[in-house]
């Protein structure tokens, strides 16, 4: 079975502009099949979606996730349920990892979006790797693709969206045998993934930097 998956997006429990229930309905609008709210340092947004998902009895699995800042930038973690995870890179890993979560790392090569740049080279030990983000440059998206096919990782392609209009703008299809949390997750250890690459449309970049600077003027 052939899912779509968007792997990275933003709500109101970090600083993204909708809510996780916005999220999940524009989601199932999208045809995403998978999804996973990646909020900054808290698993919050994710949990929320993933019950409102499940009461709905929607078409799309939500998967637990983070973006956690670490020591040397921006985690992708996705796990069964919420985890305590350290920020120091080498424990995030091993905790994670003993807690059956996978490690991504996010943007690697956007520098401007703290992701961890050449650090991404002194780890064997993740589970894919965010090869391309639909909103970071093309530049940054070619050196993470570059970086998976050295180290042999799977690579994933997310919007890393922040406001609906970005949802699905980049996404993962994922080949499973059944739509659970454990067969995707499972299914991208194993590399059955293919990033497929989007950006988002000049319109939507503009609600973005209208969105970036409405954030601005709210602090």
């Amino acid at each position: 079975m052939i899912v779509k998956a968007d792997l990275h997006i933003h709500t109101t429990y970090s600083d993204g502009r909708p809510s996780p229930s916005e999220v999940v309905l524009y989601a199932v609008y999208k045809n995403l099949h998978v999804i996973s709210i990646t909020d900054h340092d808290t698993f919050a947004g994710s949990i929320i979606a993933k019950r409102y998902a499940e009461k709905l009895s929607s078409q799309v699995l939500v998967i637990p996730g983070i973006e956690v800042r670490t020591d040397h930038g921006d985690i992708l973690v996705y796990c069964s349920n919420e985890v305590n995870l350290p920020r120091v890179l080498d424990k995030l890993i091993e905790k994670a990892h003993a807690e059956n979560c996978l490690v991504v790392p996010a943007h690697p090569f956007d520098i401007t979006r703290l992701g961890i740049g050449d650090v991404i080279f002194d780890y064997k030990e993740w589970d894919a790797i965010e090869v391309w983000n639909a909103s970071s440059t093309k530049g940054a998206n070619y050196r993470a693709i570059e970086a998976a096919k050295v180290l042999g990782k799977p690579g994933l392609a997310n919007s890393d969206a922040h406001i609906l209009d970005e949802l699905g703008s980049a996404f993962t299809i994922i080949e499973v045998d059944e739509v659970d949390l454990e067969n995707v997750l499972n299914a991208v250890r194993k590399g059955r993934v293919r990033p497929v690459f989007g950006a988002r449309p000049f319109r939507v970049l503009l609600r973005r930097v209208a969105w970036s600077i409405e954030k601005l003027v709210r602090r």
